[in-house]
């Protein structure tokens, strides 16, 4: 098993829920790699689900420490052993990075986001103003422990106006270059993009994940279906807004339905995908978000066999190829 700890440790995660074991195999057919639940292949265990500003806050000083345990328990709980994180500022993931063991976790990150300055991605990350300030990050988060690379090409949603995303998309051949320079140094490339132009830019330049997905069409998901590019919807992050009232309900409504549609047409076409809820922004707690993210999948695809078979191929995926390193 890729996970566990000593039976003495009282922290360590036992599973809730009966499942089955899924297997990775190797080209030559070697077992290397089973695991038992879905895990969550997108957190920001900075956030708390609640309030941005207020999770921040508890960690400007330094990590909160007690936050992390708290997430980590909660995970523990539902029987999630696996943790895919998408960075922050304040080095918290760093952090649960040292502590995600105690717990029997297996907690990957890339310890910050990188974005370019004056577009989307201050709140979880460092910010380059060139390809060489961006190479340059790319060393410190290595340096820092970072399992792979997050970057971020184009904004968020826009919850007021369907199909609207926020801030300007990053040029393509930009985009390529960036993830063609996070490979040379050996890591994987999760990126958070939205749109069609800026998912199939990121497709094409090669990213192993695209986190988000946004408003895609069909030549999207064919292109995806075509490559070695994950897609992480997070599709519960629209739908657990829905009667908060916070945002426009129509729009709410319209964003998770076409999420619906792209999951359901994505796992048709074969494509690589993973369960990933974003755990940690408003309205999507820890633990509580991979269950939500399930639920987007069932309601999205009813047989039950297909949905899990799609999911498992994605999660082996993003464990291989977004290796501890």
């Amino acid at each position: 098993m890729l996970h566990g700890k000593p039976q003495d440790t009282p922290t360590a995660c036992h599973s809730m829920n009966e499942t089955k074991s899924f297997t990775l195999y190797s080209a030559n057919s070697a077992p290397i790699l089973t695991f038992t639940m879905f895990g969550e292949c997108h957190a920001h265990i900075a956030m708390d689900g609640a309030n941005y500003a207020q999770a921040m806050a508890r960690h400007t000083q330094a990590p909160d420490e007690a936050h992390i345990r708290a997430c980590f328990e909660a995970y523990c709980g539902a029987g999630v052993t696996f943790v895919r994180d998408g960075g922050d500022k304040y080095g918290v993931s760093a952090l649960a990075a040292r502590i995600a063991p105690e717990y029997g976790i297996d907690y990957r990150t890339p310890i910050f986001a990188i974005h370019k300055r004056g577009r989307y991605g201050s709140i979880v990350g460092r910010a380059f103003d060139d390809l060489r300030g961006y190479a340059h990050l790319v060393k410190e988060a290595a340096g820092q422990g970072a399992d792979f690379i997050k970057i971020m090409t184009t904004g968020i949603m826009d919850f007021t106006v369907f199909g609207r995303i926020t801030h300007e998309d990053l040029d393509a051949e930009e985009v390529r270059q960036m993830a063609r320079i996070a490979h040379d140094a050996g890591l994987a490339v999760m990126s958070h993009t939205n749109g069609k132009s800026a998912v199939l830019a990121a497709i094409e330049a090669g990213v192993d994940s695209i986190e988000h997905g946004n408003y895609i069409d069909d030549e999207c998901i064919a292109t995806l279906a075509e490559s070695q590019t994950c897609l992480v919807p997070t599709a519960t992050v629209a739908r657990n807004l829905i009667g908060r009232e916070l945002f426009d309900e129509a729009v709410l409504q319209r964003i998770w339905e076409a999420s619906h549609q792209v999951i359901a047409k994505a796992v048709a076409a074969g494509c690589l995908i993973a369960l990933g809820s974003d755990a940690g922004a408003v309205g999507v707690p820890h633990a509580q978000g991979a269950q939500d993210e399930y639920a987007c999948f069932e309601a999205a695809v009813p047989d039950e066999a297909a949905r899990n078979a799609a999911l498992e191929r994605g999660e082996a995926f993003i464990r291989a190829t977004f290796a501890k390193r």
